[in-house]
């Protein structure tokens, strides 16, 4: 049995898609040509199949209804009209169909990284000093529901447990890559180095001369260019001190504020997906794949909406970011893995003097 109302979810669904934007932005948290663009795609070409009483459309919003708001199967069964069971049943059809998705959509979308990101090249701010740089990598937490025995392993420094999700992003806000599932005591240095190290993982690793903006606590390797060590790093500290001075914190400043790309794309990844901070008690495989299929969704807004809201303001570079949003793992990389470097430290070391000595020069 399920709830009885006088308007049924389909009824309900046609008037949002025939209505104002922003109702439908409120619901399923993208513009209406959006959610139509994504159902047509997932229809034809991830195996998203209606049934003899759901549409494929509807089978969407109430996948979205649960990912964007903080709708219990109860909620979500009133408001759509069909039983708890059938809800979990299609949830867990547009979810399939959706990580099917994120396997073409979270990655480059050009491998060879050849083009100089547009967003680089007109901001004089990095342009020409970090040139040759094709995005940021870091480490966020998300929370998950697990037993009792399992709790320790997941309870990190955030206090509850957590998984860690490591991710990489362009400088369009566009996640590139996505690895999620270690437990919430992971190092981000772990579950990075595990990362770039597993071919079946497919990371698109930097070609040579290119490299990705990571923070102090990854190890210093060809292609993953840090900070100076020791020297103020984070924005807000700066803003604290009334901006940089000196060699170090002039290239740390420049640094920072680029590599905000990828908190200021966590921050809107989780401002849109309430799912995101207050995960319901499904398996922890499907918490996983919830985590995959909310940066899936989030790439294809980024691609499709015209005018989204929550994109624009995050895409401000000094946009106050939320505690929430945070920053990754710091300082010492565990046991000593940040000594893990390479043969070429001493390439990046060259590459970060010759950026700060560039930014310098155009100081002057």
């Amino acid at each position: 049995m399920h709830e009885t109302s006088t308007q049924t979810g389909n009824k309900w669904l046609k008037e949002i898609l025939e209505g104002n934007n922003s109702r439908c932005c409120s619901m399923f948290r993208m513009e209406k040509d959006v959610f139509k663009r994504l159902c047509y795609d997932l229809e034809t070409n991830y195996g998203l199949c209606a049934s003899r009483r759901i549409s494929a459309t509807e089978m969407l919003a109430m996948f979205l209804f649960v990912l964007g708001g903080e709708n219990s199967n109860k909620s979500t069964k009133e408001r759509f009209q069909h039983s708890g069971k059938t809800i979990s049943r299609k949830f867990e059809e547009v979810l399939q169909a959706v990580c099917k998705m994120a396997i073409d959509i979270i990655q480059p979308k050009d491998r060879d990284f050849k083009e100089v990101p547009t967003k680089l090249k007109n901001d004089d701010r990095y342009w020409p000093h970090f040139k040759d740089a094709i995005g940021a990598i870091d480490g966020t937490h998300v929370p998950v529901i697990v037993s009792t025995e399992d709790q320790i392993r997941f309870i990190g420094r955030k206090g509850i447990p957590t998984q860690n999700v490591m991710a990489a992003c362009n400088f369009d806000m566009e996640f590139t890559f996505a690895l999620a599932g270690w437990e919430g005591t992971a190092h981000d240095t772990r579950v990075f180095l595990y990362a770039i190290g597993t071919y079946e993982l497919n990371f698109p690793k930097p070609p040579p001369g290119k490299y990705y903006l990571v923070d102090a606590g990854y190890p210093e390797k060809k292609g993953y260019l840090g900070p100076y060590k020791g020297a103020t790093y984070h924005l807000p500290e700066f803003r604290r001190a009334n901006g940089p001075s000196g060699y170090y914190e002039i290239y740390n400043y420049a640094h920072s504020s680029l590599r905000s790309v990828i908190e200021r794309t966590f921050g809107v990844w989780k401002k849109r997906w309430k799912i995101l901070r207050d995960m319901p008690s499904f398996s922890y495989k499907k918490q996983i794949q919830i985590v995959i299929a909310t940066m899936a969704l989030h790439n294809y807004i980024r691609c499709y909406s015209t005018s989204d809201h929550k994109f624009k303001k995050y895409d401000q570079m000094d946009v106050e970011l939320e505690e929430e949003d945070g920053y990754g793992d710091e300082g010492e990389a565990e046991n000593g893995v940040e000594k893990v470097g390479d043969e070429f430290l001493g390439t990046m070391e060259m590459v970060r003097n010759n950026i700060a000595l560039s930014l310098i020069g155009g100081k002057n």
